[in-house]
C-alpha cells in the first residue's frame, strides 16, 4: 500500500519546514532508524527517521521548498508496490523538481501581491532571507510568488539578475584567503552548515560586548561534594554546570528586565520580554555543540534541576532533541572548565541575548587584609551581552548577582 511522507511537526510552535536534503532515492529501500529527510527550521536541522521499513516511491517537494506541516513530500511503501521500475539501461534519470502540490499553487490568473512597504513584515522562506543576503537583494522591493505573497528563493535569484538602469560600480569579489589552497575538502553536514550560518549572522548583526570576573568557589566545591556524598542512589550527581546554572537561575528571577530578548522581524526591532526563567545550556554532542532549553530553570529547586539537565543532556548527545527544546531563553551556560581553560568568550546564540562562558577552577595565591598570601579556588567567567539590551551598568549587576549565588552557594539551595 502507498502512503504519503509528511511534513512532520518538530515543535509546538512549528508551522513549517524547509526540506533541506533528501538522504534516499526514489525506489530505494530503507530501514526502521535510516534518516529519510533533513528538515530545517528557524531553529535547527533535524533529521527525519523512518519509523518502519519500506522503499521510498517518489519524493513531491524539492529541495529547498518551504513546506507547511502536514503536507505530503513523498510517497512511500512498505513492500516497495508502486514504484517506478528502474531504467533499462540502469542509470538514474536526473532528478526533477517535484511541482508543488495543487493547493499551494500560486493562481495564473488575477493580479499578484503587491510588493510589501516599510512598516509590514516581510513573508519570505528562511531561504529566500539567506539567498537575498548572499546576492544583496533588498526583500522589501520584490513581489513573493508564493501563497499570500510569500517571497520565494526563485524570486531573489529572478530578482538578482534582472538589469537594472543604472548600475552602481561593483568591486570584484576579494577571493577566499582559502580558495587556491590544497588539501582534502568536504561538504560541511546539515547541522555544521546551520551553526556556522546562524554564529555567522549572530556575530555580525549582534553588537557583542563582554565582562570577565573570578568567582571564589571553595564554599561551592565543598557543597557539591556533600551534596554528591548525601545524595539517594540513582539519583543524579550534581556538577559544576549545575550549580552555574542555579547560580544564573537565582540571579535571572532576581533581574527579570534580563529575561528579555531582541526582536528585528519588524523595522526599527522590538524588545520581547519573556519571564519564562528558562536557560540554555551548551552541550558538546557527536554532531557538534549544541544548546538546549532548561525549562524554567530559574525556579527549579537544585535537585530537580540537576535531573532535569541531566536528562537534557543525555537527549541531545542521543541525538533525540526536538526544535521545541531550542525554543525560548535570553541567556545559555557554556562551560568549558573541563578543558583547562581560564577563560571563554562566547557568541551569543541568536534570538537570545546573553551567553556566559565558564572556566575551570584555578587555586591561586590571594593576599588577605593584612597582605599575607591565601590559597583561593577560583572561577572564570566572562558574560557576553547584547548591547541593544544591556548597558554596561545592568550587566555588570547581574553577572555579580551569579557570582554572590556562587561565593554563598547556601542560597542556590533554595528556591526562587
Amino acid at each position: 500500500m502507498v502512503r504519503d511522507l509528511v511534513m512532520p511537526k518538530l515543535g509546538l510552535t512549528m508551522t513549517e519546514g524547509v526540506l533541506a536534503e533528501w538522504r534516499v532515492s526514489p525506489g530505494q529501500p530503507f530501514k526502521t532508524g535510516d534518516v529519510l529527510v533533513v528538515v530545517e527550521t528557524d531553529k535547527i536541522a533535524s533529521e527525519v527517521e523512518a519509523d518502519s521499513d519500506g522503499v521510498l516511491i517518489e519524493t513531491t517537494i524539492p529541495v529547498g521548498e518551504t513546506v507547511a506541516v502536514g503536507t505530503p513530500i513523498a510517497r512511500w511503501s512498505a513492500d516497495g508496490s508502486g514504484a517506478a521500475p528502474a531504467p533499462v539501461n540502469g542509470t538514474a534519470s536526473p532528478a526533477v523538481e517535484a511541482p508543488a502540490p495543487p493547493a499551494k499553487a500560486a493562481p495564473k490568473t488575477g493580479p499578484l501581491p503587491a510588493p510589501l512597504r516599510d512598516g509590514e513584515r516581510v513573508l519570505s522562506t528562511p531561504l529566500a532571507r539567506r539567498r537575498a543576503q548572499d546576492l544583496g537583494v533588498d526583500l522589501t522591493t520584490l513581489t513573493g510568488s508564493g501563497p499570500r505573497g510569500r517571497i520565494k528563493m526563485a524570486d531573489v535569484e529572478a530578482a538578482a539578475q534582472r538589469p537594472v538602469s543604472t548600475p552602481a560600480p561593483v568591486s570584484e569579489p576579494a577571493l577566499s584567503p582559502v580558495a587556491a589552497l590544497a588539501g582534502e575538502r568536504s561538504k560541511p553536514t546539515t547541522m555544521q552548515a546551520t551553526i556556522a550560518r546562524r554564529l555567522t549572522a549572530a556575530k555580525r548583526d549582534v553588537p557583542h560586548f563582554y565582562l570577565a570576573a573570578e568567582a571564589e568557589v571553595s564554599e561551592l566545591m565543598a557543597l557539591r561534594e556533600k551534596l554528591n556524598a548525601d545524595a539517594e542512589p540513582g539519583s543524579p550527581r550534581v556538577s559544576m554546570t549545575h550549580l552555574v546554572l542555579a547560580a544564573v537561575g537565582r540571579a535571572l528571577a532576581a533581574t527579570p528586565d534580563v529575561d528579555r530578548v531582541w526582536d528585528d522581524s519588524t523595522p526599527g526591532g522590538e524588545i520581547l520580554s519573556l519571564g519564562r526563567g528558562d536557560i540554555g545550556m551548551a552541550v558538546d554532542t557527536p554532531r557538534g555543540l549544541v544548546a538546549p532549553v532548561l525549562r524554567g530553570g530559574a525556579r527549579l529547586p537544585l535537585d530537580r534541576l540537576a535531573r532535569d539537565a541531566a536528562a537534557l543532556t543525555e537527549r541531545a548527545r542521543n541525538g533525540r532533541l526536538s526544535a521545541e527544546d531550542f525554543e525560548g531563553g535570553a541567556i545559555t551556560v557554556s562551560n568549558a572548565g573541563m578543558h583547562n581553560v581560564t577563560f571563554m568568550t562566547s557568541i551569543i546564540n541568536p534570538g537570545q541575548s546573553s551567553i556566559l562562558g565558564v572556566g575551570s577552577v584555578r587555586s591561586v595565591f590571594r593576599p588577605d587584609e593584612s597582605g599575607a598570601p591565601v590559597l583561593k579556588r577560583e572561577l572564570g567567567l566572562v558574560l557576553s551581552a547584547d548591547h541593544r539590551l544591556f548597558d554596561g551598568v545592568a550587566a555588570l549587576a547581574f553577572l555579580n548577582r551569579i557570582i554572590a549565588g556562587l561565593e554563598r552557594p547556601l542560597r542556590l539551595l533554595r528556591t526562587a
